[in-house]
């Protein structure tokens, strides 16, 4: 077994892949402060939880978009679980090609994304991940990463709204019965929810004029992914977890090599 860790920027994602099935996946706050302690007790926690033996996991991959908790997370992955992580980055082995102006500014979970999305569905491909920013990214058939769309996300967009403006409300993210909306929470929900649908339909539709390949398979992931999916024919597939299933994917594909520590084995912020 392989235990797989996506970074978000809201969450902490762990999936404990046996072979290419996914047995088991659970979920932990980002936003809280932790030290390497801290983060292996809850993680042999949620392990026990799951009845995970963390003595059988062969190893570890880490793909993150926040730096900030990693000397950390790495820390208490070596210390509890007694293996030293991949991470997603440069040098990594991936099976696509980045051909962007700047590759190394694109983010782990977009090469995770691409990746699986590459590997799972074939090219060319749009994969959408409907996360704290909704990203938009399309591979074609010969498995070239080539462009990127980046928005505000829906989680995002409705935090904006109840905290900068004097009288709206927090409210709960879901899909009104109507756009004709009546009242002030279903308004901010049809707002949300709706544009969000309209924003994925015109950006889609324009990936695949502008580039050509109007073929292209559509693949949403992403924690709110399925309400939008539902909603609109331009998503042909929904897969909630192609970013676990992209880093287990990576490890099979790295790990006859060295695992990628050397950003981390010099640092010497607190643990």
């Amino acid at each position: 077994m392989i235990l797989v860790v996506d970074v978000g920027n809201t969450n902490i994602t762990y999936g404990v892949f046996k072979g290419e099935k996914l047995v088991s996946s659970f979920r932990m706050t980002t936003g809280t402060i932790r030290t390497s302690d801290e983060y292996g007790l809850e993680l042999l926690a949620l392990l026990n939880i799951n009845a995970i033996d963390k003595d059988k996991l062969e190893g570890v991959m880490i793909a993150s978009v926040v730096p900030k908790v990693m000397h950390a997370l790495v820390n208490a992955i070596v210390k509890y679980i007694g293996k030293k992580p991949y991470l997603v980055g440069p040098g990594i082995k991936t099976g696509i090609k980045i051909a962007v102006d700047n590759p190394r500014e694109i983010g782990p979970d977009l090469i995770v994304d691409a990746v699986a999305g590459y590997a799972l569905y074939g090219g060319p491909v749009i994969v959408v991940d409907f996360g704290t920013a909704t990203t938009y990214i399309m591979i074609n058939e010969k498995g070239e990463f080539f462009t990127g769309v980046v928005c505000p996300g829906i989680r995002i967009s409705a935090k904006a709204l109840w905290q900068d403006t004097a009288k709206l409300p927090e409210i709960e993210i879901k899909n009104p019965r109507s756009i004709l909306a009546k009242e002030t929470i279903s308004s901010m929900q049809a707002g949300l929810i709706y544009g969000q649908i309209g924003q994925s339909k015109y950006i889609i539709s324009e990936m695949k004029r502008e580039s050509g390949l109007l073929n292209a398979k559509v693949v949403a992931t992403g924690g709110l992914g399925r309400l939008i999916t539902d909603e609109t024919k331009e998503i042909d597939v929904y897969d909630p977890i192609l970013t676990l299933r992209g880093l287990q994917i990576l490890y099979d594909k790295n790990r006859r090599s060295k695992p990628q520590l050397k950003e981390f084995e010099n640092e010497n912020a607190p643990e």
